[in-house]
């Protein structure tokens, strides 16, 4: 249910995401699994598998508290880098005069005008989950390539940064509840450009219909779900970009049927704004809601502000800087960034000789860890393979601050580290 904007991203729920959190569990401030959380919720099944689960830390305004050691460990099955853990418990979409915070309160407005406060908000949930609670509880299948470490960040074999704010779905349901919108910050290890980072948030929404609700419509359940869930979203997408030409697209989700994916025509162009769809019968037997039906739905924040505000580059929802920050005030949605930074990118490029197991996004993990936000850009210019077998890929590495100049040395120190990072952690052969 809560997808975002990579080709495995889009298998899933689109290149939108799918689930939030609520006001009634505000009382629920430690940082565990929301499995854990509830008595009502059963853990039988995670029981079976030895998963370390994190030690209990508190939530404050500023953020979750979680130690390194929780989350970065040397160990083989742990991909975690540092990078990472610096932005857990940030939680920008908590913030009201970010951005993202200002959308997430946009939408929580139009759920609770259009349905009498009958959503559930969640937006603390902690980001550490099961590998239950990420892929199974969400029935994405055993050999999808999002659970691969290439895609996915994993603390121990049973344990994850969550990739999709679905993971809560299970524990909610389990817990009773059945309007609930998940907002949070997830984690997939990806791409390096403009539109794609590491960490981004996403918004769930989760609705269950009894019997009494569709029967004497005279249509059948799955039909009913279907038509109530567009009618919610394309008030949604009113609600958030004015009178704008919509159209629905089929799609396939692993845990909607049928699946569909919103766009709307919005400064000259089609662009995708959510995937939805109404929810497997499969997950409602699991989770004690065999008689009913359901819809779900996920859109990504960063994916929609950046259209909203004009925000042309995903790193600057990280920034402190206060030529950004002064630009957005609580209940201001759509307010035109203004850009303050002109600095100039500079141009790095790397040859190397790829080995079976190299991917790419192994190469912007070294990247970042390296540069951090400095990069802009990771992209594949040239490739070929030689007449032993042997090939070969070059890579174009953009560094640009979107706050300061850099220097050339600061540029040469940062491409000599990626270039020996990625010889020694991937086994290329630099060029």
């Amino acid at each position: 249910m809560a997808m975002a904007l990579s080709s495995v991203q889009a298998t899933l729920f689109s290149g939108a995401s799918l689930l939030r959190r609520s006001d009634t569990l505000r009382s629920f401030t430690l940082c565990i699994p929301f499995s854990s959380m509830a008595s009502s919720v059963s853990t039988d099944n995670l029981s079976r598998k030895k998963w370390r689960r994190p030690v209990v830390s508190v939530l404050d305004v500023g953020g979750v508290k979680i130690s390194r050691e929780d989350v970065v460990r040397d160990d083989p099955t742990n991909n975690v880098p540092d990078t990472i853990f610096s932005k857990l418990g940030l939680q920008l979409h908590r913030r009201d005069q970010h951005p993202l915070g200002i959308l997430k309160n946009a939408i929580y407005e139009y759920f609770d005008s259009n349905y009498s406060n009958k959503f559930n908000k969640f937006d603390d949930l902690c980001p550490i989950v099961s590998v239950k609670e990420n892929f199974d509880d969400v029935l994405v299948p055993e050999d999808h390539v999002s659970r691969s470490y290439n895609d996915t960040y994993y603390i121990d074999p049973q344990t994850v940064l969550r990739c999709h704010t679905s993971a809560h779905q299970a524990g909610l349901l389990r817990s009773g509840y059945t309007h609930f919108l998940v907002t949070g910050d997830v984690y997939r290890r990806d791409s390096i450009d403009s539109t794609h980072y590491p960490v981004f948030h996403q918004m769930e929404g989760f609705r269950v219909f009894v019997p009494d609700e569709w029967e004497p419509s005279g249509m059948d359940a799955t039909s009913y779900a279907a038509a109530d869930l567009k009618k919610c979203l394309e008030g949604l997408a009113r609600h958030l970009f004015g009178a704008v030409e919509m159209r629905w697209v089929d799609t396939y989700f692993p845990f909607t049927n049928p699946s569909f994916e919103l766009e709307i025509y919005f400064n000259e162009e089609w662009l995708e704004v959510l995937g939805c769809g109404v929810t497997e019968q499969e997950i409602l037997k699991r989770n004690g809601h065999p008689n009913n039906v359901a819809w779900a739905f996920g859109l990504g924040l960063e994916r929609l502000a950046m259209v909203l505000f004009d925000i042309p580059d995903i790193r600057l929802f990280w920034s402190s800087d206060e030529r950004f920050t002064s630009q957005f005030s609580k209940g201001q949605l759509g307010v035109k960034f203004k850009p303050f930074s002109k600095y100039p990118p500079c141009y790095k490029d790397m040859s190397f000789w790829i080995n079976e197991s190299f991917t790419e996004n192994n190469l912007c993990e070294v990247v970042r860890s390296v540069a951090g936000d400095l990069v802009e850009e990771v992209k594949l210019i040239d490739n070929f393979t030689n007449k032993k077998g042997m090939t070969s890929h070059c890579y174009r590495i953009a560094y640009r601050s979107m706050e300061r100049s850099l220097t050339d040395d600061e540029i040469n120190d940062l491409q000599w580290k990626v270039r020996e990072l990625a010889e020694s952690k991937l086994k290329v052969t630099l060029r």
